[in-house]
Order: structure tokens, then C-alpha cells, then sequence
């Protein structure tokens, strides 16, 4: 797609990059067919290829206007167009960029400010979300039925193994996912463990940066992205061999780092390193599988819901399947397994309508086979699904934990 940037966009990088992506779309429109939106919603212009003439527009010079800004927040980001693309177009990175610019320029109402800002601090404070969240427990009952679903009830973590191996990996600590689920990475320390790894914890990190930085607030998202780093480095000077990350959202965005400091002298190779390192656990537990021994679960059927962020963002596809069969569930099948259920971040808050169908359409596929459980592999998914089904939503690590026993 011919591009001819405008004066201020040509010698920056975002513009540079831009321009190499939107040249690399050849509008063949395959991407149309696997975007949730635009088989929601129908408009070109709420799919991938109509959003990239829009920062086409853009970057040439045009003026963006709220209808512009409008169908770039509709966007997932669930890069299912990235899977479909036969021309590898990076469109994740493509509509940062755009978001970043449209919101440079066209002013957002104060609400709409003030509720982005709330998501930004509330999420990323851990002291400030863990007393909301335990206010919302204590007042579950009197809650309005559509809130209280969003509430999730308290789940114990369970022991986390202490070091006893000479393998070491570090196991990140997200902003929301020790509130809500403690017994996520609490499995993962206990299934390393049996696996002769011992999980590391740090309390200095925090979130990824991923909130703030697809909220366009791409400088707050280095700020938190450094704290991170240097809050693991220590760990990483005396040998862990991968940083564990037990979201598959923010493992995405821990594969950004490279590209969020390229212009970093003091972090530029730190965030190479932290590429290097960050694994998801379905990558770890494969590897370690052959020194694992489950002991069959009697067939439970379980229905799994693969993140966008796992099979689009990470690429990892049919492993934790591989791992959940091997431990003798039995895998309920799972109509347009490719599509997203609506979480994305803060997506759900933001687009609250599409979101709920979204999840309303992946509930339907996921129970369809009459599971006894639904297993996903990020905390955005599980809290999102568990708001609309009686079913418990777990992270698939747990049910490996469970059949190691």
C-alpha cells in the first residue's frame, strides 16, 4: 500500500515504522474474515484493513476526528488478523502507533479522560486494587446482580515450594492477578518444583506496562517497564534461567521490551535480555514433561479457551491442549477457538457492549460440549469468562498442579 508520510510523521521513528508496516498490506482483505468487530459490527472500517487506511490517512497529513479515535479504541488488539495475514503485515504495533497519534490530537471528553486515568491508577496500584476488590467481596450480597458477577471470591494460593533446587527461574508478579487468582502462580511454583525448578518470587515488580501502554500512555509504560527490570535484574545477575510469566498478556508485552527501549542507552540491552528470558509456562512444563509423572485424571472434560495473546500474540498454539490431554482430561471441542471472548485489557470496561457479547458468543462455544471446567491461560480471560458462567474458570496450570497431586 503506496504511502507518502506527512512532514512532521517522515523523520520520526513511529512514522518511519509505520510506513514500512502500512507498505507491507497489500488489502487482500483476508484479515476481514477472523476480526471479532467487523464480524460484529460489518463496517470496513472496523476491521483491520479499514483501520489501517484510517492511519494511513493519518500519517499522510489528514486530520484524525472522534470517528477516527472511535474505530481504533474498537479495535481488541487480539491480532487474530496477524495469524491471518499472508503478508505478515505487524498490525499490533501498527495501531500503538496510531492510537498514540489520534489521541495526541483529538481531545477525548472528561469523562472519558477520567476513566481511563481511574483504570490506569486503580489496576496499577496493587494496595489500592486489593482493597477495592476486598470491599467488592464484603459487599457482594447487596451488589447489583451484573456487578456482583464481576466479583470474583476469594481462592486461596496454597504452599509455594521453597528454593531447594540449583535451577532457577523467577515467576513475575502482575498487578491484578495476585488479588484475584494467588493460586495461579502459587500452581506454577509447585508444578516447577516437581519439575527440579524453584520458583523465585520478586515483590518489586508489578505490572507489565501493557495497561498504560495500549491506553496511549507510552511513557508511563517505560516507567513501569524499568521498575520491573530493575527490580528483577538481581535475580537475573545470579542465574535464573527464564522469567516465568504466567499471564499470556503480559507475556506479550515483555516481548515488547526490546522494541520499548530501542532508543534506551541505559536499557537497551537489559530489554533484550528480559526478551531473551520471558517464557510462558506452557513452553517450561513442555520441556520439563518428560520429569513430570501426573497421575491420570479420570477423564474430566475440560474446555479450553486459548487466549488471543497465547495463539495470536505468543504464537503458542496446541500446547497446553498437548500438556491437559496428557494428564488425562478429556478436551471438549470448541467452535471458532480462534476468536476472542471480549477481555482484552481494559477492553471490557472501555467497550463494555461488545465486550459482553464477545463473551456471550465464546461462552456458548465453550460450554457447548458440556464441560466441567473451563481452562484459560490468562487472568483477563478468567475473570471476564467467570463473570458470565456458574462453571469454575481456572488457569490451566492449576489442573497440571491438580493431576500431579
Amino acid at each position: 500500500m503506496e504511502t507518502r508520510l506527512a512532514p512532521q510523521y517522515a523523520g520520526t521513528p513511529e512514522g518511519q515504522e509505520a510506513e514500512t508496516i502500512v507498505r507491507t498490506c497489500v488489502h487482500c482483505g483476508f484479515c476481514l474474515a477472523t476480526c471479532p468487530t467487523y464480524l460484529l459490527l460489518g463496517g470496513e472500517l472496523d476491521s483491520p484493513r479499514g483501520r489501517i487506511y484510517l492511519m494511513k490517512q493519518v500519517l499522510e497529513g489528514a486530520a484524525p476526528t472522534a470517528k477516527t479515535q472511535l474505530h481504533l479504541d474498537r479495535c481488541l488488539t487480539c491480532r487474530n488478523c496477524e495469524t491471518t495475514c499472508p503478508s505478515g503485515v505487524r498490525y499490533g504495533r501498527l495501531v500503538d502507533i496510531g492510537r498514540r497519534i489520534v489521541d495526541e490530537r483529538v481531545a477525548r471528553s472528561p469523562l472519558a479522560d477520567a476513566k481511563r486515568a481511574a483504570l490506569r491508577r486503580g489496576l496499577l496500584s496493587k494496595p489500592l486494587f486489593g482493597a477495592a476488590l476486598s470491599l467488592g467481596r464484603h459487599l457482594k450480597a447487596w451488589l447489583p446482580a451484573s456487578l456482583a458477577a464481576s466479583v470474583p471470591d476469594a481462592r486461596p494460593a496454597g504452599p509455594w515450594p521453597a528454593p531447594r533446587h540449583a535451577r532457577r527461574m523467577l515467576i513475575m508478579k502482575g498487578c491484578v492477578q495476585p488479588a484475584l487468582a494467588p493460586d495461579t502462580d502459587a500452581a506454577t511454583a509447585r508444578v516447577l518444583d516437581r519439575a527440579g525448578i524453584s520458583a523465585i518470587g520478586v515483590d518489586g515488580g508489578g505490572c507489565c506496562g501493557a495497561v498504560s501502554y495500549h491506553l496511549s500512555a507510552h511513557d508511563e509504560a517505560r516507567a513501569i517497564a524499568r521498575r520491573n527490570v530493575d527490580a528483577w535484574w538481581p535475580e537475573i545477575e545470579r542465574g535464573v534461567e527464564a522469567i516465568v510469566v504466567t499471564a499470556s498478556g503480559c507475556g506479550v508485552m515483555l516481548h515488547e521490551y526490546g522494541h520499548l527501549f530501542a532508543g534506551d542507552s541505559a536499557y537497551a540491552e537489559k530489554g533484550r535480555r528480559i526478551v531473551e528470558l520471558a517464557r510462558d509456562p506452557a513452553e517450561v512444563v513442555r520441556d520439563a514433561w518428560s520429569s513430570l509423572h501426573p497421575r491420570r485424571v479420570d477423564r474430566l472434560p475440560v474446555a479450553f479457551h486459548s487466549p488471543c495473546t497465547l495463539q495470536h500474540g505468543l504464537q503458542i498454539r496446541g500446547v497446553v491442549e498437548q500438556l491437559l490431554g496428557d494428564c488425562g482430561y478429556r478436551l471438549t471441542p470448541v467452535a471458532d477457538a480462534h476468536l476472542c471472548c471480549g477481555s482484552a485489557g481494559t477492553y471490557s470496561l472501555l467497550q463494555p457492549v461488545l465486550a459482553r457479547t464477545l463473551k456471550e458468543n465464546k461462552l456458548r462455544a465453550l460450554e457447548a460440549g458440556q464441560p466441567q471446567v473451563i481452562a484459560t491461560a490468562n487472568i483477563g480471560c478468567l475473570s471476564h469468562l467467570q463473570s458470565g458462567t456458574p462453571l469454575p474458570v481456572r488457569h490451566w496450570i492449576e489442573l497440571v498442579d491438580q493431576a500431579l497431586g
